[in-house]
């Protein structure tokens, strides 16, 4: 059995497709209570873990950032730490806003961290509570999960086009939009190895590519579901925001590919897919 944290998140809403899986909601596994976390682990004994839940609110992190560096920095530290006295491993999913997002080229895993804001503070916090636990481990950085289940922004998109005649976007942020159910079926086979060969423990990066900005990405699916919604494209000092956020969230996933054999998932393959599902859940 692989125990799964965040059950109603993009990524474990696809991991609970598997019958391997079991996970965990907020009710049965409260995160800002990392002792209680941990103590779950020990009882229920799972062949592994993957942590796909998290305090993902950028805006609200900010104005909370002590809760969040408990859901995000200690809860995993503390998962972590119950794998380790188990001898099992754990795939912790974390973020691109480690970095601080300067430049245009890709990210490597190796890069130095520099988070902009409270939320990649306090999930570097947990990359390195589950970094120097003992277990064997994959930290799985991922940017841009977008899914026909919880808040993100391709769901946003289509909302607004239904009230709105244009919809400004972000231009000038880029990054590599990544489906849930491809991060979930590269957790499942990250676990698997893993389990055979705790030396592949790190941390490894996975999006989706092309890398594209969010202005594309709207205007893309408008363009796919056939819609008249006009994309006025802005730049991010143009956003209402207070939280700064990193504007190259390219990330180089050719570690992973090496490592694990995984290699980068389309994007735009998988819209037309992720689509259909969101019509089929509406």
């Amino acid at each position: 059995m692989i125990l799964a944290f965040g059950a109603t998140g993009q990524v474990a809403t696809e991991l609970r497709k598997t019958k391997r899986v079991v996970a965990l909601n907020r009710q049965e596994a409260d995160l800002s209570d990392p002792r209680s976390c941990s103590d779950l682990v020990l009882k229920l004994e799972p062949k592994a873990v993957i942590n796909a839940a998290a305090f993902t609110d950028v805006d609200k992190a900010e104005a909370n950032e002590r809760l969040a560096t408990v859901i995000n920095g200690e809860a995993p530290t503390s998962i972590a730490t119950a794998c380790a006295r188990l001898n099992i491993p754990i795939v912790h999913i974390s973020t691109d806003y480690v970095f601080n997002g300067f430049g245009t080229k890709p990210w490597l895993p190796s890069d130095d961290t520099q988070p902009l804001n409270a939320y990649g503070r306090s999930k570097l916090c947990g990359e390195k509570g589950v970094l120097h636990s003992g277990a064997p481990h994959a930290i799985i950085r991922t940017s841009w999960v977008v899914s026909p289940h919880g808040n993100n922004f391709l769901k946003t998109m289509l909302k607004l086009s239904e009230t709105h005649e244009v919809i400004r976007v972000v231009c000038d942020q880029v990054g590599g939009l990544t489906p849930a159910y491809d991060v979930a079926s590269a957790c499942i086979k990250i676990v698997e190895q893993l389990q055979r060969d705790s030396s592949k423990s790190g941390i490894y990066h996975f999006c989706g590519c092309p890398y594209v900005s969010w202005a594309e990405f709207a205007s893309e699916i408008f363009s796919q579901t056939g819609r008249d919604t006009k994309i006025m494209q802005i730049l991010t000092s143009e956003y209402s925001t207070t939280v700064r956020r990193p504007l190259n969230s390219r990330l180089d996933c050719s570690l992973t590919e090496q490592v694990f054999g995984i290699q980068t998932p389309s994007w735009k393959t998988s819209l037309d897919k992720l689509l259909m599902e969101l019509e089929d859940v509406q």
